[in-house]
């Protein structure tokens, strides 16, 4: 297969432009992960697992669990590269991970990804083994290394919302359901801007359990400790089924 000849990781230029930063100048959260997911995209597409293929089978990819670290993030007009490759493949599951850069080529950061695949019509898990005559798993690679841990487990005790929000216009992506990166944004909005001016984050990870639609009443529920780590869940306002965690680790600035 000719698409063979390409390497196993695959790495992306990037520029932050003026609409994409913070407050602060810097790379909001969201916008990075859109980052990553389009570079996943990208990758994907030229070695033949990406969106327009599995379309072709009715068939689409599901991200079900990140967790992200980094020291820094790029500011606006700078160039950073973003490096994704996979790291395993299950029937049911497959690991990517990704490296990000600065301008400089240092490294600041890393993400570790799960994704699943659905048929577009049931709904329902796909065997990765079988897309593509099980082509995936030759994309599988074991040479470059990601430092940061993987998603864990997290647990939310808090019985009362911090917050409640209905799911509007701009929440919805092209599947008619909450845009993966509109989770992050809701989520962050839980903290005030003086929390950000005093404490950056330095890990976050997000666990995606059930889709959200318009009209959806969201709550939001929130645990945290002294050593700057916060657990949200987010939980359907009329059946309290849960849609989303997330954990974030901060240090003060």
């Amino acid at each position: 297969m000719e698409e063979k000849k390409l390497p196993k990781v695959g790495e992306y230029h990037l520029v932050v432009d003026p609409f994409d930063v913070d407050f602060s100048g810097h790379l909001t959260l969201a916008m990075l992960g859109n980052h990553l997911l389009n570079c996943a995209g990208f990758h994907a597409d030229a070695r033949g697992f990406g969106i327009t293929r599995l379309n072709e089978d009715e068939c689409t990819w599901v991200l079900s669990r990140v967790a992200l670290e980094f020291d820094d993030l790029p500011m606006e007009y700078q160039h950073f590269s973003v490096s994704t490759w996979v790291e395993s493949v299950m029937r049911m599951f497959t690991a990517r991970n990704f490296e990000i850069k600065d301008q400089l080529s240092k490294t600041i950061g890393h993400a570790r990804t799960i994704w699943a695949m659905i048929n577009l019509q049931t709904r329902k898990p796909v065997d990765l083994l079988n897309i593509n005559e099980g082509h995936l798993v030759d994309w599988i690679n074991d040479e470059k290394e990601c430092p940061i841990e993987g998603p864990s487990r997290i647990k939310v005790t808090s019985k009362e919302p911090v917050e409640t929000i209905s799911i509007k216009f701009c929440d919805i992506d092209i599947n008619g359901h909450l845009n993966s990166m509109r989770y992050i944004e809701h989520i962050l909005n839980l903290f005030s801007l003086d929390f950000f001016r005093t404490h950056r984050i330095l890990r976050f990870e997000i666990a995606y359990i059930q889709e959200c639609l318009f009209g959806d009443r969201i709550a939001f529920f929130l645990d945290h400790d002294d050593t700057g780590t916060y657990q949200i869940e987010m939980r359907n306002a009329a059946s309290n089924e849960v849609v989303c965690r997330s954990k974030i680790v901060t240090a003060e600035r």
